[in-house]
């Protein structure tokens, strides 16, 4: 039976195996190294909780990731070490051991305004020059010149499945992947999923419709926030009046001494300025993060701020045209630990190596999708708004077949070159037979719209 060590001797223990592994080493291995029995973790987790504290070893990493390091100064990651899971900086990690200790071990704490008075737009900068430059390297695209939202609504019906099951597999849903692209394409809820979570997929759906669709006219406004979550909360709270309504009464925050604003007034102030001063950042990027900060701590609403964030997050880049963010990868625990430094400590280098890591994630996976996809065609990109228009048009006017070939005949004379009509009614023909559950929104088409035209699109399908 291992012998009982008194606390200095574990905690010298514990240094001098350190002392020999410079790359670290996890928890299980780091207190069979000391020889400490299974049957007293408590023991072990209080000197590391202790050494930590005294900044004499450092934990890096998180869940089966995590490692710890001997050392009297942050250490750099470790270049032996090539970890498959999300790995923090280490500013991330000294953040993270913040929020690691037991409950009552954190001082409880309430918003600060401060926070935000501090940051000026232009001045202040979450994301340094390097990360930015990395982030618009990863998201450039060849729509960069085209107008607001041509890359979103061409990657749109693989954004809506990513990004509504990603956002909400953060927020604890058990829908998988295949789940949710079923849901969305062919609106076939799964057997053994409760209607909260299939609700909350397809109120994903329909906010990210919405900002694809607006993403020309759409700002950082408090209107499009409010919408945004009136849709992500749609169905979802107690009380049907907090669905894009500011909160009226307080909130309390799960495993967190972090306790927000409760004066319904001084929310408010202080949503109005925080996106003031989010329409003020010029960098897509950096006001993309400071949105997935600033809104989540101050809690505006009853629930659903989290989701509201991650979904605000993706207008600044829809509307340069950059890769969108659908937080591929994302281990929930890290993120929501990286949310909590904002909380209580008021760190964001947790969350901004968790925006880096989602954003590289998100990037490559969109550019693997467009290259299977070819390059975009000349001719649908400089008719891109003619054949929506022409879309919406006939499905909303067409009640038989010989109505659709009429309205596709009116709109050519009214409005293509003639030089260009035979190639754009093929496109149009083309557009019309493809009709389905996830691209009718590019047209700006209502649910009930599409439901309309299925009978007919069968119809017209069959004689093209």
């Amino acid at each position: 039976m291992p012998s009982r060590k008194a606390p200095r001797d574990l905690e010298a223990a514990i240094l001098a195996a350190l002392a020999g592994h410079g790359e670290g080493l996890t928890r299980e291995a780091l207190q069979k190294a000391v020889g400490l029995g299974k049957e007293e973790p408590w023991r072990f987790r209080r000197r590391l909780v202790a050494l930590e504290r005294q900044k004499r070893i450092w934990k890096v990493g998180l869940t089966r990731g995590t490692r710890y390091l001997a050392g009297t100064a942050v250490p750099a990651a470790p270049a032996n070490l090539r970890l498959t899971e999300w790995t923090p900086s280490p500013e991330g990690a000294q953040a993270l051991a913040l929020v690691d200790r037991p409950r009552d071990q954190r001082p409880p704490c309430t918003y600060q305004r401060p926070f935000l008075d501090a940051y000026r737009p232009n001045e202040t900068f979450y994301l340094g020059e390097a990360h930015r430059t990395q982030l618009h390297a990863l998201g450039r695209t060849p729509e960069a010149g085209a107008p607001a939202g041509t890359h979103a609504r061409q990657m749109l019906e693989r954004l809506l499945i990513d990004l509504s099951w990603n956002s909400s597999r953060l927020e604890g849903n058990t829908y998988s992947l295949l789940d949710t692209e079923r849901l969305i394409r062919a609106g076939g809820a799964p057997e053994g999923k409760s209607a909260q979570e299939t609700q909350m997929i397809l109120n994903h759906k329909q906010a990210i419709e919405y900002l694809v669709e607006g993403a020309a006219e759409l700002t950082l406004s408090p209107g499009t926030v409010r919408a945004l979550h009136g849709m992500l909360s749609d169905n979802l709270l107690p009380d049907p009046a907090d669905e894009g309504r500011l909160r009226q009464s307080p909130v309390s925050i799960g495993d967190s001494v972090y306790v927000p604003l409760a004066v319904p007034q001084l929310i408010e102030e202080i949503f109005e300025q925080m996106l003031l001063t989010a329409q003020a950042i010029r960098d897509p990027f950096e006001q993309s993060f400071f949105i997935l900060v600033h809104l989540p701590y101050l809690q505006p609403f009853a629930d659903a701020n989290k989701r509201t964030s991650r979904l605000a997050a993706n207008l600044p880049l829809m509307k340069r045209n950059l890769q969108p963010l659908s937080f591929s990868d994302v281990p929930r625990e890290a993120y929501l630990s990286a949310t909590l430094t904002v909380y209580e400590n008021r760190r964001v280098e947790a969350l901004r190596d968790v925006y880096l890591w989602a954003y590289q994630r998100s990037s490559e996976r969109y550019q693997a999708i467009r290259q299977s996809m070819g390059e975009p065609d000349p001719f649908r990109l400089r008719y891109r708004a003619q054949l929506r228009d022409a879309v919406r048009q006939i499905v909303r006017a067409s009640r038989s077949v010989p109505e659709v070939r009429k309205g596709i005949v009116d709109y050519l004379e009214a409005v293509v070159p003639t030089e260009d009509r035979i190639r754009f009614q093929a496109v149009v023909s083309q557009e019309l037979r493809n009709l389905n559950e996830g691209t009718y929104a590019r047209y700006a088409l209502r649910p009930s719209e599409f439901e309309g035209w299925k009978p007919l699109q069968l119809e017209w399908t069959a004689e093209v």
